[in-house]
């Protein structure tokens, strides 16, 4: 269970960089903000809408909550971010979820 939520924090770390987005070099940087609101109201659009229940979450450098729901009925997942004034935002969303239920190795093996 541990290694699953590795993973997920892992995939979710590796979103919200990728989020962040990089100019080059004299190019001003994107400032597209994601959709935010409520917290509550957020999961439970995703329960509803979709289907999707958390399945992993942990805290980010930034002090954020990130949150991995997905659905296993319908494929769905979404990533959110709540940050300490209660504020969630989406960080990324998709389809194909798939539940790993194998091990990664430990650290400097071959996977």
């Amino acid at each position: 269970m541990h290694k699953h939520f590795a993973l997920s924090l892992g995939i979710a770390a590796f979103v919200l960089v990728a989020a962040q987005g990089r100019a080059g070099p004299g190019q001003p940087q994107a400032a597209v903000a994601p959709p935010c609101g409520e917290r509550a109201a957020i999961v439970a659009r995703l329960a509803d809408t979709y289907g999707e229940t958390r399945h992993a979450a942990g805290l980010s450098n930034g002090r954020a909550m990130v949150e991995v729901y997905a659905s296993a009925r319908t494929g769905t997942w979404t990533i959110i971010a709540t940050h300490p004034d209660g504020r969630a935002c989406l960080v990324a969303s998709g389809q194909s979820f798939q539940d790993m239920a194998r091990h990664l190795p430990p650290p400097g093996e071959p996977a």
